[in-house]
């Protein structure tokens, strides 16, 4: 009798799993449809039809990011079901700073053994992230490769693609000293410095079903999988109806010192008071247990702002009226002033609240 062969099931990568995945998000990506996009998954590429979605004269906008070490908590906690709106959110926030509308989403998902359920509650996540955001979900990649990933490890990667008019494209060239630097608050730590929260929480000796020191109402893991807020419909509404946002920058590694130089043009810098900063509990706790220094705080963690816009002065409260009618906390952070040479281009007066 002849010995039966080895099988890709018997080298630990189950195809049949694949499919069973496959079935079950397909509701999910259907409801992230949109004019340009028919969100049907299942081929070998997916379209987008940039004339269905009403541009006239666009410049395409590309990001692509993933969620860090946020994602081990989602595995030790087994709480799978929002990470994927952190996926969405880290790159579709990056499109928005140039004035850009998400237009499509792909993700990619590996891991060391396929559990359909799982896949589809991270999927779940990405579909919502999606549809907030208004972007479809057009395609992506699930690669199961035992060996490489334990068993219950996964990790997650996503690329978005968005449209702009080309006169529209954002930091404009009119961005001068004397403009207003508004903050629009962040929902927690978003997807940046976990290797660090990690730490802080592993030196409190807590576990992540213990009750949150910062917010009684929740267990400590979910609250620190609290998601990424997602600041695009509220920024293009900014953008589209008030004229007068200038640039905006997303607050991610580097805080305020690496990311708002990103936006400025030679020459400008920007001085924030600290004080208005509406620090959240979750970076005070941090801040506290694990005894971190202001300046690391600043360039390592959001600590409460997600999003910056540089704004025209004349109509800076129109812009704020506009992201809280959007359902933004906004705060008026400082203003644009000339940058001396030998100074850092971030400079601050104040302190933080930790």
């Amino acid at each position: 009798m002849a010995k039966r062969g080895l099988t890709y099931a018997q080298a630990g990568v189950d195809i049949d799993a694949g499919n069973r995945l496959v079935d079950l998000i397909k509701p999910l990506v259907r409801a992230t449809a949109r004019p340009g996009a028919d969100a049907e998954i299942g081929g070998f590429g997916g379209l987008f039809d940039l004339r269905r979605a009403g541009f006239k004269d666009p410049v395409l906008v590309a990001g692509t990011d993933g969620v860090g070490t946020k994602v081990k908590i989602a595995i030790e906690t087994g709480i799978h079901d929002t990470i994927g709106i952190d996926l969405v959110a880290m790159s579709v926030n990056d499109l928005v700073v140039q004035g850009a509308e998400p237009l499509f989403f792909l993700d990619y998902f590996a891991c060391g053994k396929l559990h359909p359920r799982v896949g589809a509650s991270i999927v779940a996540g990405v579909a919502k992230g999606c549809k907030q955001s208004g972007c479809a979900l057009i395609g992506g990649e699930t690669a199961e490769m035992p060996g490489l990933y334990k068993a219950g490890d996964y990790d997650l990667a996503g690329f978005a693609v968005g449209a702009v008019e080309r006169n529209s494209v954002l930091p404009r060239r009119d961005i001068r000293a004397g403009d207003i630097m508004l903050g629009i608050a962040s929902s927690g730590v978003h997807s940046n410095g976990f290797s660090l929260a990690r730490k802080v929480v592993q030196k409190s000796r807590l576990k992540w079903n213990a009750p949150a020191p910062f917010d009684k109402k929740r267990k400590l893991g979910e609250a620190m999988l609290t998601p990424t807020r997602l600041y695009v419909k509220s920024c293009l509404a900014a953008i589209h109806e008030t004229g007068a946002v200038k640039a905006l920058a997303h607050i991610t590694g580097g805080g305020f010192p690496d990311n708002i130089p990103r936006v400025l043009p030679k020459g400008l810098g920007v001085r924030l008071d600290l004080a208005r900063v509406a620090v959240l509990p979750v970076f005070q706790w941090l801040a506290r247990t694990g005894g971190i220094a202001e300046k690391e705080m600043l360039r390592t963690f959001n600590c409460g702002v997600g999003m910056i816009a540089v704004v025209d002065p004349r109509k800076a409260d129109k812009v704020a009226a506009v992201l809280t009618r959007e359902g933004e906390t906004v705060m008026r952070l400082g203003e644009l002033i000339v940058a001396k040479k030998s100074a850092p281009r971030v400079s601050y007066t104040g302190r933080l609240d930790i």
